[in-house]
């Protein structure tokens, strides 16, 4: 994916693998910082072939090496490759909010039609402030659409929120491809990578996660805390600037 590839070519690698925890939920990866992303185990499960291939022998590879696993077709390894773009990643706190998605998605999707890709805990929250709720999801549950109507339900939306799983599963691209040039989009959740990149593609806001305390946040992880659960993080917002 070319977005991907423009993710990777702007990190600085130099810096040494010291650490990676795959649990149940997440993956983190700690090289010069701590980079999480998430697990997807219902996706990796239905994988044929989705194991991590040189499980046990990650920590004698190069940080270069790790994020190229970013492009795997095994979930497993995109994790792990992702964690450790978020590990090398140089956030610019100065443009950065300590605001979550939720509430950017609330304000900006007010008595408009919005999209949500994948399943996240605040969408009933949602219901009684947008005019209209789409959530799309790989794993559909009750009153969910499919990844197959994506296309057809995108399009419309004033507002479209895309998980940032979609680099995982190597979605993103055509999700944001989908999107109306007039729609506010937001990509959100940990494996979200705060990266003014992204603002090339039509996104106008990152919700990420910035871990400040990587023994505690690699401790939750290993022991297969769900995203609630892990400690030792900040979430943060990177908005687009207006003369982007």
């Amino acid at each position: 994916m070319k977005i991907l590839e423009e993710l990777i070519s702007g990190l600085n690698t130099d810096a040494s693998v010291k650490d990676i925890r795959q649990g149940l939920f997440h993956t983190a990866v700690l090289t010069r910082n701590c980079g999480l992303a998430a697990t997807l185990p219902r996706d990796a499960l239905r994988q044929e072939h989705g194991s991590v291939k040189d499980s046990g022998l990650l920590l004698t590879k190069s940080a270069s090496e790790l994020v190229l696993m970013a492009h795997s077709q095994s979930i497993l390894e995109a994790a792990i490759g992702m964690a450790a773009i978020n590990s090398l990643m140089q956030i610019d706190e100065d443009n950065c909010l300590n605001i979550n998605a939720r509430d950017i998605i609330a304000e900006e999707g007010r008595a408009k039609r919005v999209a949500i890709v994948g399943h996240f805990p605040f969408i009933p929250k949602l219901r009684g402030i947008v005019k209209e709720l789409w959530v799309i999801e790989k794993n559909p549950g009750e009153g969910d659409l499919t990844e197959d109507q994506a296309a057809e339900i995108i399009p419309q939306a004033d507002v479209v929120a895309i998980t940032g799983t979609a680099f995982t599963n190597h979605t993103v691209e055509l999700l944001l491809q989908l999107c109306s040039r007039k729609a506010y989009v937001v990509i959100l959740g940990d494996t979200s990578p705060l990266s003014p990149v992204l603002f090339d593609y039509g996104v106008n806001a990152i919700s990420g996660t910035r871990v400040i305390d990587s023994e505690l946040a690699l401790r939750c992880v290993g022991e297969g805390a769900t995203y609630r659960q892990i400690k030792g993080i900040q979430q943060l917002t990177m908005l687009k600037q207006a003369n982007r």
